[in-house]
């Protein structure tokens, strides 16, 4: 209820200050100009054009990103080799700004689909890296030998005993995982200007359309918020309660 009042009484003050038009209304929009811009866009289908082409290269990304981290950080906390040496290349990786990967995306994938993808699963795959690696790292040794014990080796000792028990570290790395992959789709779109809601941002500031920009950027926002509060939360919350950490 509180977020219903804060919101409502955000948009009220701001159709409050278009309407002292103390900036022109092409500088300054007003929530019922952006509510026409996106009434257009829907109308026309842009849209959600634009919402199911990130969505699909975000899912595509993340996938990637998830299946590989958690291979990834499965074998940095099993074998040590690996952890002294492509860990530590790991650590340094993850400090590089998704946007950062975008020249290198474009010179060896051209300005494609493929090219989104890969900054989307480089922005993503190390958090779930790091956060598998730490989880399976904090199992309780114990909980290890007597999986072995009771008959459980190799790939079954990971899929029965190590990732069950790194499940709540490995949801944190989900979470950030995909926060960096969004982040990651709608920069690259708008650097790549091909397709998706980056692309119709970006087509919004060659055109000066900043009710477009605003537009766009509330439904990034809403996306954001929605996916966070329909699935990653939910996810943390029932498996915080099943593993008795909440």
């Amino acid at each position: 209820m509180k977020k219903v009042v804060f919101f409502l009484a955000l948009v009220i003050i701001w159709q409050a200050v278009a309407y002292s038009n103390v900036w022109a209304s092409n500088v300054f929009p007003s929530p019922l100009d952006i509510i026409e811009d996106l009434a257009y866009m829907a109308s026309d289908g842009s849209l959600f054009y634009g919402i199911g082409t990130s969505l699909a290269r975000l899912a595509i990304g993340l996938s990637i990103a998830i299946s590989g981290g958690i291979v990834l950080g499965v074998l940095m906390a099993r074998v040590d080799t690996i952890n002294q040496t492509i860990g530590s290349l790991v650590l340094g990786l993850q400090s590089i700004p998704s946007i950062a990967w975008v020249p290198l995306a474009i010179l060896w994938f051209g300005l494609t689909d493929g090219g989104i993808i890969f900054v989307t699963t480089i922005g993503a795959i190390f958090a779930v890296t790091i956060n598998t690696y730490t989880g399976v790292k904090n199992i309780n040794p114990h909980y290890i030998e007597a999986g072995k014990n009771m008959g459980a080796h190799g790939s079954k000792l990971i899929t029965s005993v190590l990732l069950p028990a790194a499940f709540p570290y490995m949801i944190s790395g989900f979470k950030q995982g995909w926060a960096f992959a969004w982040r990651g789709v709608i920069g690259a779109e708008i650097l790549f200007s091909f397709l998706g809601l980056g692309f119709i941002l970006n087509a919004g500031r060659q055109l000066n359309d900043v009710s477009e920009i605003i537009a766009i950027m509330i439904v990034i926002m809403g996306i954001g918020m929605l996916m966070d509060g329909a699935i990653f939360k939910r996810l943390e919350n029932k498996v915080m309660i099943r593993w008795g950490l909440r």
